[in-house]
């Protein structure tokens, strides 16, 4: 019987490191490849600042699929990067709204460009080093159900994926703990076993977001305006309302007397709006771009648990369509800082019911 295929992504992490050796041990014939993406600096500063796609990740990444015994290749995926990551990062700070890189290149370059890719090339899978779990529902839909490790759960960064991209798609990481698979890689030698996750976003190590966005547009960028509160009133200068984000208290550079929040940012006035803590709450949101895992459409009112940023706890909400590609979602309680451009993930107990884009 001849082997199924799988192309790995391999990030020269710990996680992606683990995932080609389970499956190679399931009896996969297995593929390791690291996706170029952005790196066009100098090998110094790749090797300080690292990152999943760096040239350090690559060299990791050889040296565990060698040990691995399987083959290995660098893939080039830095147009569709640029486009629908970096573009799109730029495009909406710009708008006002807060981004989420990762999520936007997994779905468009680490799924979409990787799994075609892989196919061309007779892949029945790709497989990745996330903590998640993809299940088949009876009523033939696939979905992810939460990882076996809460803390280090990342489906809320997977909700867009498709249902073909799902059928497509092995998690084998999804069913431990991280300590666990630090103790599967130790004990098997792989040179990633204590490797330190990547944390920043990669094609920004330092978190200078406005100075990123600068240098990408050169002067075409949003000048310095006015601090408003929400009656409209002048209360200072800010930056450019590319250095400030919803629910935002640090860095303000604006000294009221009593503490002020980031509430609203304006892109049409180029006013960023600063309020009370309280104002930084609300319990009704919209979302469009909408994309279901669990249930093929949302029919009718449903209760889930929504989260609204990545390390949200998750609160409970109903949630109801009011238009073909936007939906409604209101909380029982008021949830901190609704932030545009976010994702807002929909659980029903552990499984992904979809989410979409905060309008």
């Amino acid at each position: 019987m001849k082997k199924e295929k799988v192309v790995v992504g391999m990030s020269g992490g710990v996680d992606s490191s683990v995932a080609a050796w389970l499956l190679k041990e399931q009896g996969y014939e297995v593929i390791g490849v690291t996706m170029q993406i952005w790196q066009d600096e100098e090998e110094q500063i790749q090797e300080e600042q690292g990152g999943c796609c760096g040239l350090s990740a690559v060299d990791d990444a050889r040296r565990v699929a060698a040990m691995l015994d399987i083959p290995y290749y660098v893939m080039n995926f830095k147009s569709e990067f640029k486009k629908n990551v970096m573009d799109y990062f730029v495009a909406e700070y710009l708008q006002g709204r807060t981004p989420n890189p990762c999520i936007a290149c997994n779905r468009y370059v680490k799924w979409e460009a990787l799994l075609k890719r892989s196919m061309e090339i007779g892949a029945d899978y790709i497989a990745t080093g996330h903590y998640a779990r993809i299940r088949q529902l009876s009523n033939g839909r696939y979905t992810l159900q939460k990882s076996a490790t809460e803390a280090k759960d990342q489906t809320y960064a997977l909700y867009n994926l498709t249902q073909f991209q799902l059928a497509h798609t092995l998690m084998p990481v999804g069913d431990y703990t991280k300590e666990e698979i630090r103790v599967m890689a130790e004990r098997i030698g792989l040179r990633t076993a204590h490797k330190p996750d990547s944390q920043e976003i990669c094609f920004i190590p330092d978190k200078d977001y406005a100075g990123f966005i600068e240098r990408e547009r050169g002067q075409d960028v949003p000048l310095p305006g006015n601090f408003v509160s929400g009656d409209g009133k002048v209360l200072g200068r800010h930056k450019g309302i590319t250095h400030y984000t919803i629910g935002q208290r640090k860095g303000l550079g604006i000294a009221m007397g009593y503490p002020v929040f980031v509430t609203e940012i304006r892109p049409d006035t180029n006013e960023v709006v600063l309020g009370s803590n309280e104002e930084v709450f609300g319990d009704i949101l919209y979302c469009n771009k909408l994309n279901f895992m669990s249930v093929p459409d949302l029919d009718d009112e449903m209760e889930v648990v929504a989260k609204i940023r990545y390390n949200h706890r998750g609160a409970s909400c109903r949630i109801r369509k009011v238009e073909e590609d936007q939906a409604e979602c209101r909380f029982s309680e008021p949830v901190r800082a609704i932030t545009p451009g976010q994702a807002v993930v929909f659980y029903h107990g552990e499984l992904v019911v979809g989410g979409g884009t905060i309008l």
